[in-house]
């Protein structure tokens, strides 16, 4: 049995990483959970943008939310757009917010990248594709992940240990669970030759 491990990917980091901030949500960052993943903190010092002039109290009000949780986590525009949507600023607010933030939607994929890698095995094309699912531009996407610093053979191997945990597999369905997965055949064949199947 193959499994399909998109939507499952977006669930577990919010699992594995719930303890950090605690903020609720209902975006495109988190699936249909009902929360969205409370992310480990940034740790770079997020630079904040001069505020745009002329702001109604409503709009000051998601704009300065927006500038909270980009302090905290990684966003995608539309992944933005919908959590301050959930935190009800109408649709018009959260979409100044997120256009005036001041955020580079590149460097935010390039950070939710490096926060899947640190919490669960993905393929390079598996990441894109989970970037993507998070509101992420393709071009965002593809570039996060080729430039995450992920080591894909030892994600695969990671990821086979991770199946093996759970389910039993003979070597080659492994191989091509890995592979639908988004691993290449050099890939899989490699994390699978590390498990001793």
């Amino acid at each position: 049995m193959r499994v399909n491990t998109r939507i499952a990917a977006t669930v577990a980091l919010g699992l594995a990483l719930a303890s950090s901030s605690g903020i609720a949500g209902c975006s495109s960052e988190t699936a249909s959970s009902g929360s969205a993943p409370a992310q480990e903190q940034i740790q770079e010092t997020q630079e904040t943008p001069a505020k745009p002039e002329g702001m109604t109290a409503s709009q000051e009000q998601a704009y300065n939310k927006a500038q909270q949780y980009l302090s905290t986590m990684p966003f995608s525009y539309s992944g933005l757009i919908s959590q301050l949507e959930f935190d009800k600023f109408s649709t018009e607010d959260a979409t100044f917010a997120a256009d005036n933030c001041g955020a580079d939607w590149s460097e935010q994929a390039l950070k939710k990248a490096e926060q899947y890698i640190k919490t669960m095995p993905l393929s390079q094309s598996g990441l894109a594709d989970q970037l993507v699912f998070d509101g992420f531009s393709e071009d965002d996407a593809n570039n996060a992940a080729a430039n995450c610093g992920a080591d894909w053979s030892e994600q695969a191997a990671k990821k086979a240990q991770r199946y093996l945990d759970t389910m039993s597999f003979s070597h080659d369905g492994l191989v091509d669970q890995l592979m639908f997965d988004g691993f290449t055949q050099e890939e899989a064949e490699y994390g699978v030759s590390q498990t001793g199947i």
